[in-house]
């Protein structure tokens, strides 16, 4: 195992023990608070002191699982790291795991630099591409002047474009098939599912910046392609490339949105739900703090927040506040959407593939509206959301789409 794998592995060590810690602790001070309340004035003194070397216990049980997971890494690391062993991220099950991680806590890991928090980047054959002219030539020695290029959704890795579909017989990824059929040239990003979609949507601009200056070829047309949450970071890449005038946006063609929710998703408006009333009862309280631990990027899902605007200054708990803007389409870029239900009829109009519903994928809501036209729509019936990742009618209409060298011009949005 590499040095810099065993000292990523102590400091997910590190953050679990604060996690559950932090946890204990403010149930069992929720608890106490409870009965000393019930004692009445009588028991001020008590409590005070008790508060008090509570806070000093925990605080030292925390600090000394933190110094020995850090010193303890630091230290397996120099003794028996190898730094010719393969990445330990390489070994499937643990990269799955780590893409988990960092969808749940992704934010706290990159801040504390953890080995396992990535930084957006491209990835060919598994392995990372180094945006310099050498790297990208030797990676894609029959690169096109149009590139695709695929964003992965919440908990997942680039891998994902590779699941297999549940119905036709051809097993290819989107990407293969847009590439013998159209001749587009598959590019795959890995990025942090933790961090703020803005954050991740100014990385992507950056990227693709870079990345078109040192292409082989000369680009000229580009797509993005983003599931769930992958969406959404292509919106906000677009947003930010437009802001920063990078020249790459006057060559991007189309944005295909695989059930991305944008106008929110259900599980975190219920989750946010959850722990504001867990908060309101002081031996729960722990719990609500607990749930409100996760990362800054799932809660962005909660009304599909693209730009910073939607979330600096504001407290990221509050109950249920949409207060995300509209952020416009590219003029000249056709924008698509693909929305799916898991059952028919009304069930699945209500309830949608079990995370995104039709109206926030199709961006069609009661006070807000993106606007996507309906005929550069496709809704799916009887799929789940993973379904997405590979489906012969989703590529039927990429080819479609994809197909057409010219592109209408977007309506102003709403």
């Amino acid at each position: 195992m590499r040095e810099r794998d065993i000292r990523s592995v102590a400091g997910l060590a590190g953050e679990a023990g604060t996690v559950l810690i932090s946890l204990v602790r403010d149930m069992h001070l929720g608890i106490a608070g409870r009965v000393f309340s019930a004692v009445g004035p009588v028991s001020k003194p008590t409590q005070v002191v008790h508060d008090a070397i509570s806070a000093t216990v925990y605080r030292a049980v925390d600090g000394g699982i933190r110094g020995a997971t850090h010193g303890g890494g630091a230290l397996a690391g120099r003794l028996c790291g190898h730094d010719g062993d393969s990445p330990l991220e390489s070994r499937p099950k643990i990269r799955a795991t780590a893409a988990v991680l960092n969808g749940l806590y992704g934010h706290q890991l990159a801040a504390h630099s953890n080995g396992f928090a990535p930084t957006m980047h491209i990835r060919h054959d598994d392995e990372v591409v180094p945006l310099t002219a050498d790297a990208l030539t030797a990676a894609y020695p029959a690169a096109t002047g149009r590139v695709v290029v695929f964003l992965h959704g919440l908990f997942l890795t680039e891998l994902s474009w590779w699941r297999r579909p549940r119905t036709g017989d051809d097993e290819r990824s989107y990407g293969e098939r847009l590439r013998q059929d159209l001749d587009y040239t598959p590019i795959y990003l890995r990025y942090n599912t933790g961090l703020h979609v803005s954050d991740n949507g100014q990385s992507l601009a950056g990227l693709l910046h870079r990345m078109t200056d040192l292409w082989p070829v000369p680009v000229d047309d580009i797509v993005l392609v983003g599931h769930s949450m992958g969406g959404l970071v292509a919106r906000s890449g677009c947003y930010y490339g437009k802001q920063q005038h990078h020249p790459w946006t006057e060559r991007l063609r189309h944005v295909v949105c695989l059930g991305s929710p944008h106008l929110g998703a259900d599980v975190e408006k219920g989750v946010n739900a959850a722990s504001w009333a867990l908060e309101q009862l002081r031996e729960t309280r722990g719990i609500s703090k607990f749930l409100n631990r996760r990362s800054v990027g799932i809660k962005d899902l909660r009304y599909g927040a693209c730009v910073e605007d939607d979330w600096r200054g504001h407290d990221p708990d509050e109950l249920l506040r949409d207060r995300c803007t509209e952020v416009p389409f590219l003029a000249g870029v056709t924008y698509h959407f693909v929305a799916t239900t898991a059952t028919p009829a009304a069930v699945g109009l209500l309830l949608g593939d079990h995370l995104v519903r039709p109206g926030s994928a199709s961006g069609a809501g009661k006070h807000r509206i993106i606007p996507f036209e309906p005929s550069h729509g496709l809704t799916l019936v009887g799929t789940h959301h993973l379904d997405l990742l590979n489906h012969p009618k989703i590529h039927a209409k990429l080819h479609e789409w994809l197909g057409q060298r010219s592109t209408p011009k977007m309506p102003s949005p709403a």
